[in-house]
């Protein structure tokens, strides 16, 4: 494939930011993807949103000459490993992942050779080290599915979020060796101030995210990926209010989609700061968006034998459906 140019910055007055952005969008032919837990702005301009699952897919059905991928690192590694043959740009390359960040893959090799004979189950949040020894992936969407699907008789590990590993051991009654990762986001969450909303909302229903700390899903009325927390807040019958446990960018689509309902975030244990929200997902703006798109940079490069090795386990959760 013919690697396209960088293009000049432009010169003299400057057009509105977003119709740039659609612009370069048309020149490139990319394609731009956005998770939930983006600036509402940038998944009101995206192409595709979803959760990681939903947006692993997208990656792997497009078209595009480009993907521009707003998410954090990890995410554009993998419509890199699922597109060799594409341009795959993230707006900011420190865009990173607690979790990712917390399982280095060549303690996790070590980890599983000591464990012979086990099945790696990784959660797409890893790094693409990581999904090179594993042996299949699974994002929360799909997580009980892909536990379900390993013989009986094998013992299973599980990298890196120990808060949906032992979500994941309740649901299933499988026995999991859980890796001690945990989401920065989600595990600030503070279950006094969960109590408190709850006083103040009695009829609020109490949606997680299972990267939760098991202190808090003990007060959840459902526990699901984002996307199901999406579906299950705008659809359920019985509530018009929900105090949402997982990283607030999802209210946005929450609101758009119900908005005769209330959303209420969960704050974290810290009142000074935004400690609810992924600093990481924000690094994303539209400036970058604009830029990287214009210099066709940050741009996502590995080597072909890690991408091989990472598709594999890709591929055998995507196989499950």
């Amino acid at each position: 494939m013919a690697q396209p140019a960088a293009l000049p910055a432009p010169t003299g007055a400057q057009p509105d930011l977003l119709d740039e952005i659609d612009a370069l969008r048309r020149q490139r032919n990319a394609v731009i993807l956005a998770h939930y837990y983006q600036e509402p702005e940038i998944q009101d301009l995206a192409d595709r949103i979803g959760d990681s699952l939903e947006l692993a897919k997208a990656a792997r059905d497009t078209q595009a000459d480009v993907i521009l991928f707003c998410g954090v690192h990890f995410m554009a590694e993998g419509a890199k490993i699922l597109n060799p043959d594409r341009i795959v740009l993230i707006p900011d390359m420190n865009a990173g992942c607690s979790l990712a960040d917390a399982a280095p893959a060549a303690r996790v090799a070590r980890w599983k050779a000591e464990h012979p004979g086990s099945v790696l189950v990784s959660y797409i949040n890893c790094s693409a080290g990581v999904k090179a020894v594993s042996d299949i992936i699974c994002t929360s969407s799909n997580s009980v599915r892909v536990i379900e699907s390993i013989p009986a008789d094998k013992q299973i590990l599980f990298c890196p979020d120990r808060n949906l590993g032992a979500w994941l051991q309740k649901q299933t009654g499988r026995e999991l060796i859980s890796w001690q990762g945990t989401c920065i986001v989600h595990e600030t969450f503070s279950e006094q101030k969960l109590v408190k909303l709850k006083v103040r909302h009695p009829g609020a229903k109490v949606i997680a995210h299972p990267e939760c700390e098991p202190a808090l899903l003990r007060y959840a009325d459902f526990v699901g990926s984002t996307s199901q927390l999406l579906r299950y807040a705008t659809t359920t019958p019985d509530a018009d209010t929900f105090i949402v446990g997982t990283e607030p960018g999802i209210l946005h689509q929450m609101q758009k989609a119900a908005p005769d309902r209330t959303f209420l975030p969960l704050p974290g244990m810290d009142e000074t700061c935004a400690c609810n929200e992924c600093p990481h997902m924000k690094r994303n703006t539209l400036e970058k968006i604009r830029d990287a798109l214009r210099d066709l940079q940050p741009r996502i490069e590995m080597p072909e034998e890690l991408r091989l090795a990472a598709l594999a386990p890709l591929q055998r959760m995507m196989a499950l459906g």
